[in-house]
């Protein structure tokens, strides 16, 4: 059984995929660079969608070499008219993370306490104002007689 780590280096990402293509079609292009365990082509995210897949795909080899040489050789080339996109595959993000995420970044666990606190500074600069010598009255220095235009009868 390989790890996680293990199945990440030996799993491509395939992109720019025909509709017409097919696990078993995609899965017939890159045997010739090794031994392949999986073959997935993403369903389309709305259940409504007429679309086989969406667009992409993922391969995952027994070795990692193999994974390599498919993408050194792939990568660029053309099938069934379109131009392939092979990289190594990343991570699936966890969707509470970053960009794309269903939540907003303030409400996730620990921002708050990392970006939401008043800092000492903050705190000092705000102290400094309440006892800088003001006016009570805002207005008290204020000439109120000579504002506004003044209406010649």
């Amino acid at each position: 059984m390989m790890s996680d780590a293990a199945r990440m280096n030996s799993t491509i990402y395939v992109g720019g995929l025909e509709n017409a293509v097919t696990e078993k079609l995609l899965a017939n292009a890159f045997l010739p660079f090794g031994e392949i365990v999986d073959v997935t082509l993403p369903k389309p995210d709305l259940p409504s969608s007429r679309e086989p897949h969406r667009g992409f795909g993922y391969i995952e080899f027994e070795v990692a070499g193999d994974a390599k040489e498919a993408i050194d050789n792939m990568d660029q080339s053309e099938f069934f008219g379109r131009v392939l996109k092979v990289a190594a595959a990343k991570p699936q993000k966890d969707s509470n993370d970053g960009l794309g995420s269903k939540t907003a970044v303030w409400e996730t666990e620990g921002w708050i306490a990392r970006h939401g606190g008043v800092d000492e500074e903050d705190r000092q600069a705000a102290q400094q104002t309440q006892h800088a010598s003001s006016p009570a009255d805002a207005t008290a220095n204020l000439d109120t007689d000579v504002a506004g235009p003044r209406l010649e009868q």
